[in-house]
């Protein structure tokens, strides 16, 4: 065993800007005074940007610590098993079926107020077997048919308006030599949502619920199947979509890419794809808009995604002070101003009943589908995305018939699945994420500190999301080892600078910078290496009032290399500075540091005291 162990982004509306200022709750405590914050792990670094002091801005009096953690539920499994699970977790590409393992250790949420405001119609794809609910969905991603409309008004092609229509739309462009539909096969996620998205009436009955419900169960010992009354005729379905708009092997080589220039340049009618294409094409001048799936009885449905779904930790209920505080920011999280924010201006279709629906004009034509509740929340675990990609695209590929493909699909979803995987990196002891004023984070001081001696630079100096949380005394394989790096694009870049450049570049790390991103609270400081700041704080702003080497001020005349961790949006101000001559930022940071930590002789630096904010 081996032991080893910027933040600028776009500005802050001027509202959060003045709201987050206000955060005089968090002003002026001391170092007696730290309570335990409330960690909430985002899931992607997007929330961070506005979603994130928002809510810490509706909660001044709440000491909430943000973490970028990763979308992927085996990453709060191992968290869990080894004693780390945050207070609140989000995950956007989730299933029920794949949160089994963590049920035990979360709340039941099914008497809360905020379950209660869930549509019953959602709400029932999140209930357990024993009627607990874990988890809460956060707003839709529509999926659905994105839709030329100018190429139907010029060939004079009634708009599809059931099943029928939508099939002889398909073969009235091919009879012009145009193609009627098509999509991008290629990806998982495609296959896995057309395969739903035609039987969403049939999955969404009382026998598809009934079926969800078996296959999610945590007290299955079992892996579980599919059942013989709604499946069989899925695939039927799947394969009479097939025949009908002339799906061939062909379809199978379509990445998104290849489907939209086909759609932009007036050489396809329809492909399927999220309401986000609709605004996109508009934009670009074509009369674009979007329908749903047809399903059977005449039915309609969307596809939806939510933008994440939201889960608490158990432990929270032995502490009645703490849980009271998570409870309050799981209110704020699911407000309707948040969830606006999640959107960024799309469309807001929530699952819940007290935030009022807003459509753009992307999405007027499904209004009556989305007030009929039927938005069709899919089966996401990881089995669905991998044998839906191998099953549907050999339905698609002609290798399979219905029932070859149902067969298929049972008896891969039944098979044992070898989730070992080889130790890398093994860590002798914990090192906890929580922020102190004196000292800073301990984990984020030990990852910067051993990336500093990777990167081979004086000084390292990374923002505050750049870490994933804990580093745990635990074994990690090559996939966890990566986890520990903020997953959306942490890029490293180099410069030899003065100290006077130096002390600029962490001014606007720790105060923010015109068009960059600002700290909303003390958990999105940043955290350096090799050297240390003093910071102050007042009213929920900092300002950077030293910066030290070896005890002693750094001096303008002094020179260091430095290595900066940013997303490249967010180190965009300093990059367009032409007297920073910065290199790097064409490989990301989870890479390198992925491919050290399978080193043999990976070392695992210790933690340093690196801020004191006063």
């Amino acid at each position: 065993m081996k032991e080893r162990v910027w933040g600028c982004m776009a500005a802050l509306l001027l509202t959060l800007a003045m709201s987050v200022s206000l955060l005089a709750g968090c002003a002026g405590r001391t170092a007696e005074d730290e309570e335990e914050p409330i960690q909430v792990y985002l899931w992607t670094a997007n929330l961070y940007e506005k979603y994130a002091p928002y809510v810490q801005a509706q909660l001044p009096d709440v000491d909430v610590e943000f973490v970028v953690g990763n979308n992927d539920l085996n990453f709060y499994k191992f968290l869990n098993e080894n004693g780390e699970l945050p207070d609140v977790i989000t995950c956007c590409r989730f299933s029920l079926h794949d949160a089994q393992p963590l049920k035990d250790s979360l709340m039941d949420l099914s008497t809360s107020n905020e379950a209660g405001t869930v549509y019953n119609t959602y709400l029932n794809s999140f209930m357990n077997e024993d009627g607990s609910i874990n988890w809460l969905p956060v707003c839709a991603d529509a999926h659905g048919f994105v839709v030329n409309r100018g190429l139907f008004e010029q060939y004079e092609i009634p708009l599809p308006t059931d099943y029928d229509s939508f099939i002889s739309a398909c073969r009235a462009f091919e009879a012009v030599g145009l193609r009627g539909f098509t999509a991008d096969y290629s990806y998982d996620y495609t296959c896995m949502e057309t395969l739903q998205g035609l039987s969403a009436t049939a999955l969404s009955s009382s026998a598809g619920r009934k079926w969800r419900t078996a296959y999610s169960d945590p007290a299955n010992t079992e892996r579980v199947g599919l059942d013989d009354t709604v499946w069989p005729g899925a695939f039927e379905r799947m394969e009479q979509f097939i025949r009908d708009v002339h799906l061939t092997a062909e379809d199978l080589n379509n990445n998104y890419d290849t489907v939209t220039e086909l759609f932009q340049n007036g050489q396809l009618a329809m492909y399927f794809g999220s309401s986000a294409g609709v605004s996109l094409f508009r934009e670009a001048g074509i009369d674009t808009v979007f329908l749903p799936f047809f399903g059977e009885n005449g039915e309609k449905w969307l596809m939806t995604t939510p933008y994440f779904q939201v889960a608490l930790n158990r432990d929270l209920e032995q502490d009645e002070a703490r849980r009271e505080k998570a409870m309050r920011v799981l209110k704020v999280m699911l407000s309707a101003e948040a969830q606006n924010i999640v959107c960024n201006g799309q469309d807001t279709l929530s699952y819940s009943q007290n935030v009022p629906l807003r459509f753009t004009d992307a999405l007027q034509e499904v209004r009556p589908v989305v007030e009929e509740n039927h938005m069709y929340i899919r089966i996401a675990s990881n089995d669905f995305f991998s044998v839906s990609q191998d099953v549907v695209s050999k339905m698609i590929a002609g290798k399979y018939s219905a029932a070859q493909a149902y067969k298929a699909f049972d008896s891969q979803l039944r098979e044992p699945r070898d989730v070992s995987e080889e130790t890398v990196l093994t860590v002798e002891r914990t090192y906890s994420n929580t922020f102190r004023p004196e000292g800073g984070n301990e984990a984020a001081s030990v990852m910067a500190n051993t990336l500093r001696s990777i990167y081979g630079t004086d000084v390292l100096i990374a923002e505050g999301s750049s870490f994933t949380g804990s580093v745990l005394q635990a074994d990690y394989t090559e996939k966890m080892a990566g986890y520990m790096i903020m997953p959306n694009g942490l890029l490293a870049y180099q410069q030899e600078m003065s100290g006077a450049e130096l002390k600029e570049t962490v001014k606007a790390f720790v105060e923010g910078c015109e068009g960059g991103f600002t700290p909303f609270n003390r958990g999105s400081l940043p955290v350096v290496s090799g050297i240390a700041m003093e910071v102050q704080e007042e009213h929920g702003t900092f300002t950077l009032t030293k910066v030290t080497r070896d005890g002693e001020a750094v001096r303008d005349e002094d020179t260091f290399t430095v290595t900066c961790l940013a997303a490249a949006k967010h180190m965009a101000p300093l990059l367009a500075d032409e007297s920073r001559m910065f290199e790097g930022g064409d490989v990301h940071v989870r890479n390198t540091w992925t491919e050290y930590a399978a080193q043999d002789d990976a070392v695992l630096a210790e933690p340093e005291t690196y801020i004191s904010l006063r």
